[in-house]
């Protein structure tokens, strides 16, 4: 009897060991599948990780080669010959002496011109003196002595000095006959005529005259109302 109820304690001793020795694997496995989860986790972290630098890395590569490439088509630039600097350099010096000339030649031209027509009006203001008193002394004339030889020859001098003024650009101005133009008329009286239109210039009382296209002397006439 004692041997089988040592027997039956032993069973039950065993029985009630069981599930104790078991609980130990169990939390075993519990921690492995944790440990499995994280390194999954963490080998997904470090794939992700890297996926994300590689663009990083890509893009740092790229300005390497293009800073490669850069400085190797730096080195390989033909570098510009002394010699042709020097010619681009004098080329454009004699360049700019040309336009510089070219522009004084053009202002000395200019001021030539200026100083001429200056002076030729100067000399033409001091002669038309001159040839109003030729005028005077052809008209004082008496009719009987125009035939005679002086005369004749006075005539023909006067010719030759209108001639002459003409040939140089110098023309009398129309007045007589002609409406009234303050731009070529200078009008010192004025008349009343019925047969003349009104403003309209009726006597010239001294001749007016041009050089080219610039007024000299203005007519000095009589304007009819």
């Amino acid at each position: 009897m004692n041997s089988e109820n040592m027997n039956k304690d032993e069973m039950n001793q065993q029985t009630a060991g069981g599930p104790e020795n078991e609980a130990p694997e169990t939390v075993n496995e519990a921690d492995g599948a944790n440990a499995a989860e994280q390194s999954q986790e963490m080998t997904q972290e470090s794939a992700a990780a890297e996926n994300g630098s590689a663009p990083e890395n890509a893009g740092e590569a790229g300005d390497q080669n293009g800073s490669a490439k850069e400085e190797k088509k730096g080195f390989f630039k033909k570098k510009k010959d002394p010699r042709d600097e020097k010619i681009e350099e004098l080329t454009d010096r004699v360049k700019r002496q040309m336009a510089e000339f070219e522009n004084f030649r053009k202002r000395t031209e200019k001021e030539k011109s200026s100083m001429y027509e200056m002076g030729a009006r100067d000399i033409i203001e001091r002669i038309l003196p001159v040839v109003d008193n030729f005028e005077r002394g052809l008209a004082s004339i008496p009719e009987e002595a125009k035939a005679t030889p002086f005369a004749d020859g006075m005539e023909k001098i006067y010719k030759q000095f209108q001639k002459t003024l003409e040939e140089a650009g110098v023309k009398a101005i129309e007045a007589v006959g002609q409406e009234f133009d303050p731009n070529f008329h200078n009008a010192v009286m004025h008349v009343d005529d019925e047969s003349l239109g009104e403003n309209v210039v009726a006597e010239e009382l001294l001749k007016g005259y041009m050089y080219r296209d610039t007024v000299v002397r203005h007519s000095m006439v009589k304007v009819a109302n």
